[in-house]
């Protein structure tokens, strides 16, 4: 049964790049077209007391790989032909479906727009009506392709990001990265409900113009209220209007590149370091997670692993020398160092 939330018709269906290679396609084609040739050649060989050779009566080896790759290519001469009832089962039932078969894997256009289109095309609806739990990116330009990366890095399978852009040159590179990819606007709500927003389990929006990317929060928020998204906004002024608008984490690059600089100017590796915790390329990165029961009742210094910074609980943060944090609950949210496994 169709997903409601699906529309029935879109611009572009949802792609995603086979791992298969050309070449691999084609010597798979082409190893498949041999075997069969060979499967029949052992059958007739087998059965070659049923075929009659009208030249000269004798059924040899070679005659038999005359005979089948004639009678694979429908050639028929007529100069050997079955003639025993279990020959002509044989021919009817197990040569021609291999006859047919052959036909269809060497004929490339039809292999290419009959079965592997068709087959893709099916493929990719069955992913498109089954998608929970993925990352939706709105945008691929610098930022965009950079959080794709990122995420990859530090664990998400490709096949779990869904890529859209109104750029069939920033898709392909999506593509080419193994995402599922739809070429369409991200403010229109039949492309989000395309992907399953609903069932999305957060949203990267990054537009490359503060008005395109708040309106496609506008639009995310209307159509799924609860998703986390975060969005890159590069002027002071609009980054009220995001959060006004339903984004969950805002981030300036411009303003994170003043505060490296200036934090340059008080340390040579406080900036190195700020960068090392953001990438998971580096020794170390930040965590969120929720707390263990186990840890319950600990304190936010005596984690097992990595260095606690602060809390969340209900809202609030507090830091890992507020007394808040000096005994932890169910449900806080710590934030903390680890050593990045990389």
């Amino acid at each position: 049964m169709a997903d409601p939330d699906v529309p029935s018709k879109f611009r572009v269906a949802l792609r995603r790049a086979s791992k298969l290679p050309v070449w691999a396609d084609v010597l798979l084609r082409l190893s498949l077209a041999f075997f069969l040739i060979v499967l029949v050649i052992i059958i007739h060989w087998f059965d070659r007391a049923g075929l009659k050779d009208n030249h000269d009566g004798v059924i040899s080896f070679l005659d038999v790989v005359y005979f089948t790759m004639i009678s694979v290519t429908t050639t028929g001469f007529g100069d050997i032909a079955p003639v025993s009832d279990r020959s002509r089962f044989i021919e009817a039932i197990i040569v021609t479906p291999v006859r047919i078969a052959v036909i269809f894997i060497f004929v490339g256009t039809a292999y290419n727009f009959v079965i592997k289109r068709s087959w893709e095309k099916w493929r990719m609806k069955n992913i498109q009506q089954t998608l929970s739990g993925h990352i939706v990116t709105l945008g691929f330009g610098i930022s965009g392709s950079q959080a794709v990366n990122e995420l990859i890095k530090r664990g998400t399978k490709p096949k779990d990001i869904v890529v859209i852009d109104c750029s069939e040159e920033r898709l392909a590179e999506a593509e080419y990265l193994g995402c599922n990819i739809l070429c369409g606007d991200g403010t229109r709500d039949e492309i989000l409900n395309a992907v399953r927003i609903k069932q999305a389990s957060s949203v990267i929006v990054s537009a490359g113009r503060d008005d395109a990317s708040i309106l496609m929060v506008l639009t995310v928020r209307h159509l799924s209220p609860n998703v986390p998204i975060s969005v890159v906004i590069r002027a002071d002024d609009n980054e009220l209007l995001a959060r006004q608008a339903g984004a969950t984490t805002v981030i300036n690059p411009v303003s994170f590149t003043g505060l490296l600089l200036a934090s340059s100017c008080h340390g040579e590796h406080i900036s190195e370091y700020l960068t090392d915790l953001a990438s998971v390329g580096g020794e170390v990165i930040i965590k969120e997670r929720e707390v263990t029961p186990s840890e319950v009742g600990k304190s936010l210094r005596d984690l097992p692993e990595g260095i606690g910074l602060r809390i969340y609980r209900n809202g609030v943060n507090f830091g890992f020398w507020q007394p808040e944090a000096q005994k932890l609950e169910a449900g806080d949210l710590l934030v903390q160092i680890i050593p990045s496994e990389a």
